[in-house]
């Protein structure tokens, strides 16, 4: 392996967000689907052959760069956590000139005074209205290997609810894994609901689930790559079945009794058997057995026209293999 510049450090470029939301035009719009942003259009495009949606060009807010995005219809897709720690969690405050708090719960990192939204507003602060407080930002790298590319995809929620969540699933999988391997997982969008003030209020949480693995597979070690990339095996490149052997035509070509159990074992291995099967099988022996020679008749004593000489077959008393006794006819397959 070649070397590293040991002063930069090294991560896989960012396609894309994965997002629960949208603008249309100046208004925001939340989403029941995931919504698949990127610079790329052909990632985009194959997004949205795998989970649905349009793909269409479109501009960020607050940005002059044209990207592409599709609002898919899925509300789940399949991702891998990467090696290392993947998940990044602030309390940020944002305005048209960037961000003005960036809180990690007791400290506010810009301006290094204590957690300012706390402090004014109590334990309850992120009840408060949007913009009056930080949201709680927590940003997943994840890799979607279903699209072309080796880089990371970002997804980001604003919730209050699912940050405490995600940390604790992440950090659970790390305890196991040690950041080293990848880790199957499901993004999830959950429509939730809570009762404030006598008031309902509906909002999606995005779940992070494990995928195709149990909690004692993820916590025992590093998944091997090939597990986590298909870890239930329906992906799995099926073999191509070899066509069935012709046993019938395969006795009717053998020459003595030995050859014909030879396809009988045959069958038998591949599971082939049954009792059309063996019945034929037992009559092609009995003909080569009628049809050998008897002991001490007189052979030619030079070759044919073909040159071949011929040879003297000596049964045994006993067949070194019997034919065993099959199940119902059929049980195994047709002949």
């Amino acid at each position: 392996m070649g070397s590293r510049l040991v002063n930069i450090q090294r991560r896989a470029a960012e396609h894309g967000r994965l997002r629960t939301g949208y603008t249309q035009g100046n208004k925001p719009m939340r989403s029941s689907t995931w919504v698949i942003t990127s610079h790329s259009e052909e990632h985009v495009r194959t997004a949205a052959g795998l989970w649905g949606g349009e793909p269409q060009s479109w501009t960020p807010l607050n940005s002059k760069i044209e990207q592409w995005r599709v609002i898919t219809k899925a509300s789940s897709i399949e991702a891998l956590i990467t090696p290392g720690d993947p998940l990044n969690q602030y309390n940020e405050l944002w305005s048209a000139g960037g961000c003005q708090r960036r809180c990690d719960g007791a400290t506010e990192l810009l301006s290094r005074q204590p957690c300012i939204c706390a402090r004014t507003f109590g334990e309850d602060w992120h009840a408060q209205p949007k913009g009056r407080v930080c949201s709680a930002t927590s940003r997943l790298n994840v890799m979607l290997p279903d699209l072309s590319g080796m880089g990371m995809w970002r997804a980001e929620t604003h919730s209050f609810y699912a940050a405490s969540e995600w940390g604790g699933m992440v950090d659970m999988v790390l305890a196991g894994t040690d950041g080293r391997g990848f880790v199957p997982v499901t993004l999830r969008i959950e429509p939730r609901q809570v009762v404030r003030d006598g008031q309902t209020k509906k909002f999606p949480v995005v779940v992070v689930e494990l995928r195709g693995i149990t909690p004692r597979q993820a916590l025992a070690g590093p998944i091997s790559t090939a597990l986590a990339l298909d870890p239930t095996g329906s992906r799995a490149v099926a073999a191509i079945e070899a066509p069935r052997p012709d046993y019938l035509a395969d006795a009717e070509a053998a020459l003595t009794v030995d050859d014909v159990q030879d396809v009988y074992r045959a069958a038998h291995a591949a599971g082939h058997l049954n009792k059309p099967l063996v019945d034929a099988l037992e009559a092609r022996a009995n003909e080569l057995k009628n049809e050998t020679p008897p002991a001490g008749e007189d052979l030619p004593e030079g070759p044919d026209e073909d040159g071949a000489y011929a040879v003297e077959v000596v049964e045994d008393e006993q067949p070194a293999t019997g034919w065993p006794t099959v199940a119902q006819p059929g049980s195994k397959g047709d002949q």
